[in-house]
């Protein structure tokens, strides 16, 4: 099996606003990205020549200037490209998916770029045709915004028109052109009383290979439809000159797979249909959970005996639960070729993340999902992918890393019970399944702070063993503690959770503050130093004194104002002194829907109380919500990051704003938050005006809005 990739390069309309995804991650301007690519070992990539992009005024001028030096450049590299002329658009602004003469308009354009490049061999000119026309014409999502089935119909026969059109341009250039034709596949489940309704879907999803392998005729399922659409006369021509694929491209996200239930009555939380039933991630409801990516491959290899290419393969999600998708995968493709299934490839696909699919493009809210590559600070991060996909592609060192990875015993949530998000639709037996084992842990020190237990949280759902130690279990001051820990419990990696918080208190407590933030982080980074242990410590905005009047970034140097920032400033430089691999994350102002003990819960329960509440005005911070960062924490663990990072929720705000923003999203009386100064507050330690943490690596924690709604969303249900 061949590795191939792919970045995220949408170029899609939604009424007059485009979404160019190859913008939106920057790699419209960086050809160095290549060579990252080239370095995972991929054989193929797929990679976008797209019409919007390069003709978008008029029929016949194009600009090829941008992928004249990226498709010499991936030729210079050895890797062979498949191109793509449309990614889930409509065109360019002067023709549409419904509009009779794009075919004509296409074949054209790829008839120029077949031209430009007749070295390529591979082709997918039209990328998930079926996808596309129902988002496009039967949801009303995208452009045209058809809303029925007959809109629908017309879109696909119109791509698939255009992709046969298309192919016989570029064959009269490059008779030997390969088609690579791509869809998302899924199978579509049920309650039995609508299984009518899943099996219209799971016959729908076909429909698209169908008819480019010419197996249509009257007595097909969809007949009928397409007759009624006034689409019989179109579907006679294409399949009396077919063009069957050379490889089917089946593209499988977790969301593939769907399960629809008519019982709205035991759903009583969701907003009720309109087409009477809910439409579910089949993974949420069904128990066992469905067979997914292995399913829908034997069902194609034993539909069409066209080689297949698994050719996009992606899950936002944390990160060992990407590299879990992938590893499954993988290791699913090399089973069914095993079994005589012949696959030729995996695509790992969104390379470099991508931008608002959570929202299918819909609404521009720039909310980001990582891939092998982050690009949120610029230039892209390698992240834990691009080992594993080195590892398929053959790097010894990159497959040692692999095998013992102590993320990759567990299974991924989609095949653990956590996946269940309602009371569970039993439609099976429960069959075996791969059996886990459980790797070393992470050791946690802090079990009675917010840290200590949000980890322990986090690590939870995410399916990573984890020993969460309290003073008693790991002292991190002693060393005979920290040394009998260690070496009983074997962990691969500390997060050190543990220490003083006590800001005022620690103005008289100076030695007992730099024992337990300094001395007892410095400690556990020698013994981790010692043992070869990747280890986790976080610090504070208090490190600086707020006079630069500007937000502060990772290298600016520390200044603290109180005895408990210098603690923090003093572990940051004894931690990288004695173990430069150490991860330190800069943080402010936590808050957290599961702890009694911060701002944003003190303010509710005041004002639920009735009672004002004084917040300091004029002392500005970057709140965080604590899973937000704990979960970031971990991913940046698992990829080995090291070094100082700031992680906090975006948005710089006065302790008094956030109040009040805090008392808006709860339905509260902001009014009775109440601007104050440190001394109405008891404030011992200084504290600096203005601290907003901003980030060089860029910003990995969703904005505050984000974070509050889901403060809110979570503090509703722990009140229910």
């Amino acid at each position: 099996m061949e590795l191939w990739g792919g970045h995220e390069c949408t170029v899609n309309r939604v009424a007059d606003r485009y979404c160019d995804q190859s913008r939106l991650t920057g790699h419209d301007d960086r050809i160095e990205d290549l060579h990252l690519f080239a370095d995972l070992g991929v054989t193929r990539l797929r990679y976008p020549v797209l019409w919007e992009r390069a003709g978008p005024e008029r029929p016949g001028d194009y600009d090829f200037g941008w992928s004249d030096a990226r498709l010499a450049e991936l030729r210079r590299l050895g890797i062979a490209p498949i191109v793509g002329l449309l990614h889930h658009g409509s065109g360019p602004h002067f023709t549409s998916l419904v509009d009779p003469h794009m075919p004509r308009l296409f074949a054209d354009y790829a008839a120029a770029v077949a031209e430009r490049y007749p070295w390529v061999e591979d082709w997918t000119p039209v990328n998930e045709p079926l996808t596309t026309a129902r988002f496009a014409g039967l949801y009303g999502h995208w452009y045209p915004h058809g809303q029925d089935e007959s809109a629908f119909l017309t879109a696909l026969v119109t791509q698939v028109e255009a992709t046969i059109a298309a192919m016989r341009a570029i064959r009269k250039v490059n008779p030997a052109a390969r088609l690579v034709q791509t869809d998302d596949l899924g199978d579509t489940y049920a309650t039995a009383e609508l299984v009518h309704v899943a099996d219209h879907y799971n016959h729908r999803r076909w429909l698209g290979f169908d008819l480019l392998t010419g197996r249509i005729d009257e007595s097909h399922y969809l007949w009928p439809a397409l007759e009624k659409s006034g689409l019989a006369d179109r579907v006679r021509a294409i399949v009396a000159d077919p063009c069957p694929p050379d490889v089917i491209g089946v593209n499988h996200y977790i969301t593939s797979d769907r399960f629809l239930d008519h019982r709205l009555d035991r759903y009583p939380d969701l907003v009720k249909p309109a087409v009477g039933f809910h439409d579910f991630t089949a993974a949420r409801v069904m128990d066992p959970p469905p067979p997914g990516l292995e399913s829908v491959l034997r069902q194609a290899w034993q539909r069409y005996g066209i080689p297949l290419a698994v050719t996009e393969s992606h899950l936002g999600c944390t990160r060992e639960e990407q590299m879990r998708w992938l590893v499954e995968s993988w290791t699913t493709c090399e089973r069914l070729a095993a079994d005589g299934v012949d696959i030729r490839a995996m695509t790992a696909w969104a390379l470099l993340g991508n931008y608002d699919w959570c929202s299918l493009l819909t609404v521009p809210a720039n909310h980001y999902e990582g891939g092998a590559f982050d690009v949120r600070a610029g230039a892209p991060r390698p992240t834990a992918l691009t080992r594993v996909l080195k590892a398929f592609g053959g790097d010894a060192d990159a497959q040692a890393w692999l095998h013992g990875h102590p993320a990759l015993g567990r299974r991924g949530w989609w095949r653990r019970d956590v996946r269940l998000e309602h009371a569970p639709y039993v439609w099976t037996e429960r069959q075996p399944e791969m059996d886990e084992r459980a790797g070393p842990p992470i050791l946690i020190t802090g079990a009675s702070g917010t840290l200590g237990q949000a980890l322990a949280r986090a690590c939870t759902l995410r399916g990573l063993d984890y020993v969460l130690t309290d003073r008693g279990a790991c002292a991190i001051d002693d060393p005979r503690s920290v040394a009998a820990a260690l070496d009983l419990h074997q962990p691969w990696a500390v997060i050190n959770a543990a220490g003083w918080v006590r800001v005022d208190e620690a103005e008289g407590a100076r030695d007992a503050c730099f024992r337990a933030n300094a001395d007892g982080a410095a400690l556990m980074a020698e013994a981790c130093a010692e043992r070869g242990l990747r280890y986790t410590v976080f610090s504070s905005d208090l490190v600086f004194d707020g006079a630069k009047n500007d937000a502060y970034v990772e290298d600016d140097a520390p200044r603290p104002l109180n005895v408990y920032g210098a603690s923090k400033a003093a572990a940051e430089e004894r931690v990288l002194a004695a173990l430069p691999e150490a991860l330190v994350v800069r943080t402010a102002a936590f808050f957290s829907p599961f702890d009694a003990y911060n701002f944003a819960v003190w303010v509710e329960r005041e004002l639920r109380h009735g009672r004002p509440v004084q917040a300091a005005e004029g002392f500005v911070v970057t709140p965080t919500f604590v899973p937000d960062l704990v979960h970031a924490s971990l991913d940046l663990l698992i990829d080995e990051e090291k070094g100082i990072w700031h992680l906090t929720n975006q948005e710089p705000v006065s302790w008094f704003d956030f109040g009040r923003r805090v008392a808006d999203t709860l339905d509260l009386d902001a009014k009775l938050v109440r601007p104050a100064r440190p001394s109405e507050l008891g404030w011992r330690a200084r504290r600096p005006a203005f601290v907003p943490l901003g980030s060089r690596h860029g910003q990995l924690l969703p904005k505050l809005e984000d974070a509050l709604a889901r403060h809110r969303a979570r503090r509703g249900a722990e009140a229910a």
